[in-house]
Formats: structure tokens, sequence, C-alpha cells
């Protein structure tokens, strides 16, 4: 495979972009700093095809990322390939309002195979491919020039690897003939709804003690003012106010910014300094939350009692054993709240009552739910078998 020296103009972008237009899959990765910005800095963007590989360094001054960007979000002939590629996607998406389509993650893929529920990309790179990567540049400060070699060589090797990898995944996927159950997946992964941040949901990201309508208004009313404070500072929302915080002055909203003085979490600054002042304005908009906007309470778990906990005990058990029957993660066949919503009662729109899972593992989570199917211990193991009844 060529690999090419650091791209730092635009020229070099954009011919390499045209000929990984044609290709049938590009690798892609990314290295960015996050500690202490609102959005993730974008420092290293690591890309290959069978054939040849780069790092391109977005900091570059002058450099236009548009042919990259449109490689990656408006050519749909070419599979985008990424590992655990969730904040990845999140950074494309902050650039261009867009998610890469087609999308490929191996992680994803790797549960569908039987290598674990998160598997990591080293380790996937030694199943694979025989080959210890070298982590002694995982904690580099990627936003920090000149990159060196090293530093170079660490981050090509993450698609270059990958570029190798996911030819001998696919060609396991159609032995197995699981390449349909991970569709479903990838569009969850993929949908730009995952990675908008609209300061008026912000408020879901915070846990309070209660649902009433005036705390919840006053909660997202917070949580929408410290959003715009944290993007226009360019600041995680933490270094703004925390979570805690930002929860206890909606529980116990102050009547006066010198009130702000005794809020643990605040400094006594915020009793007079303009950010409290801001802090106590937004308060002031703050309206109870319509029901339209109400939070659903969640009835699966509420409502399964204690019987209905033993018997979502039960679907875990079967899950376990059905996962390991077929040799897949037990994620990609059902989550928790799933197996909690059909033993309470819910039928309607469970993924695991639907397509694949429903014939892998769905079924006879039913059956079992509904008596027609029981656990029973064979020559001591333990097995799944028809009642009484439906023998």
């Amino acid at each position: 495979m060529h690999i090419h020296p650091l791209i730092t103009d635009s020229a070099t972008l954009a011919n390499l972009c045209a000929r990984l237009s044609t290709a049938d899959f590009v690798c892609v990765d990314t290295e960015f700093m996050r500690e202490n910005t609102f959005w993730p800095e974008l420092c290293l963007i690591q890309i290959a095809d069978e054939n040849e590989a780069a790092a391109i360094d977005p900091m570059a001054p002058g450099l236009d990322m548009k042919p990259l960007l449109d490689l990656m979000t408006e050519n749909q002939e070419v599979l985008k390939v990424f590992h655990a590629g969730g904040q990845d996607l999140e950074i494309i998406y902050n650039l261009t309002g867009k998610t890469p389509y087609p999308l490929f993650d191996t992680q994803v893929a790797a549960m569908a195979l039987g290598q674990g529920e998160q598997i990591g990309y080293s380790n996937l790179v030694d199943a694979y491919l025989g080959i210890v990567v070298d982590k002694g540049a995982r904690f580099t400060d990627w936003s920090r020039r000149p990159l060196d070699a090293r530093q170079i060589e660490y981050a090509i090797g993450d698609v270059t690897h990958l570029a190798a990898i996911f030819p001998k995944m696919l060609q396991r996927l159609r032995k197995t003939g699981r390449g349909a159950w991970l569709d479903q997946e990838m569009e969850r992964i993929g949908d730009p709804a995952n990675y908008a941040n609209d300061p008026d949901e912000a408020w879901k990201r915070i846990r309070v003690p209660g649902r009433k309508p005036d705390l919840l208004g006053r909660l997202k009313a917070l949580a929408r003012w410290r959003e715009m404070e944290a993007r226009q500072k360019d600041l995680p929302r933490g270094r703004i106010v925390k979570d805690e915080t930002i929860a206890d002055i909606a529980g116990h909203p102050p009547r006066k910014q010198a009130d702000l003085a005794k809020v643990r979490g605040l400094s006594a600054t915020w009793a007079t300094n303009d950010i409290g002042a801001r802090l106590m304005a937004a308060l002031d908009t703050a309206v109870p939350m319509s029901a339209d906007e109400m939070p659903q309470r969640d009835d699966r778990k509420p409502g399964l009692g204690k019987d209905g906990a033993l018997v979502a005990d039960l679907l875990k058990l079967l899950l376990k054993i059905r996962a390991k029957e077929i040799d897949v993660a037990p994620r990609l066949l059902a989550r928790s709240d799933d197996l909690e919503a059909l033993a309470a009662g819910t039928r309607a729109g469970l993924s695991i009552l639907d397509g694949w899972r429903f014939e892998q593992f769905g079924r006879d989570a039913l059956d079992l739910v509904e008596g027609r199917l029981a656990f029973a211990v064979v020559n001591g193991k333990l097995k799944m078998t028809l009642t009484e009844d439906e023998a």
C-alpha cells in the first residue's frame, strides 16, 4: 500500500479524493481534542482504500476540506468504514450537518461475529492480522504542531490495518449470512439526529429527582442557557456549570442573584458577576413544561412488579443462552429495555419482535413470556423445552 506524506495543501487533497471517489470502500479515522472545548477540535484525518493511505492536516492554513467532506457525505457509491465511529461521525456532522453514508462500523460487525460487544481496535487488529498495535502515541496532544513521523505513522496505521481487516470481516459475514443483521444497526448509528445538539433538548441529559412541570421548566431554561454559554465560549459544559449544580438550582431556585453565593458548585462571585446575572435571567424566562413536552413515564420498569422483574431475569438468561448458541454478542440481539418491556406486557414497537431478531431470539422470548417455553436441565446442561401443554 502506498503511504502518502502528510497532506497539507488543497490540490493534493483534491487529487486524493478524486481517486478515492471510485473505490469500493474507504476506511476513515480522526484524531481530535475535546478536553478544553465545547466542539471537538479536529486535528487529523486518516483515510485509506486498498491501495493508498494518507493523513490529512485539517489545521493546515488554507486547506480546502470540501472534497473530503463531499466524499464522506455526498458520494453514496463509496462505503465508509469506521471502527467505533460515533465520535468520528459527530465531528463530520458538526462540519457538514450530515453523516457519512453508506456506513460500516467494524465494532458492530464484530458483535455479529461473536467477538464481544465492544471489541477494541487493537484487539481487532490482533485477532485478524496478528499485529500488536503500538499504543505509545495514544495520548498525543494532536493539536500541537509539528507532528513527528512516529505520530503520523501511528495514526495512519489505524486505517491501513482497517483496510486489511474489512474484507476479511465481510467475507466472514457472507459465509455466516449475517450481513443483513447489521443494516438496522448501521442505520441507527448513522442517523444524523444522534449528533444534533439542540439547546432546547439539552435538559434531557440531566437527571433530576421529580417530574413536576415547574421543575422541568426551570431545568430546560437552565440547560439551554448553559448550552449557549458553552458554545459562545467554546468550553465544555461542565466548565460553565456542572450537571448536579444545574439540577440543584432547578429544584431549589434562588430568589435573587445574591443567593447564588450559597449554591454548592458556584463561587461567591456569581452573586455579583455577569454570568450570574445571565443565569438569573434564564430562570426568569422559565415556564412550566407543557403537557406535550413532559417526558413519558417509563411504564416498562415501574410496571414490572416483582413477578415481572423475575420474568425479565429469565429473559436475560434466555438471551445469554441464545447468544452463546449462535455465537453473537447479546447486545446485538436485544437490549435490557426491550426485555423489560416484553416482560411488562409490551408487544408493539420492540425490535426483538421484528425481522431477524424475532427469528433468532424474539420468538423464543415471546414463547417464554406467554408460557409456551420453559427452562429444563438435561444431562447437567440448561436447555429450553416446550411446556407440557405445547408438547
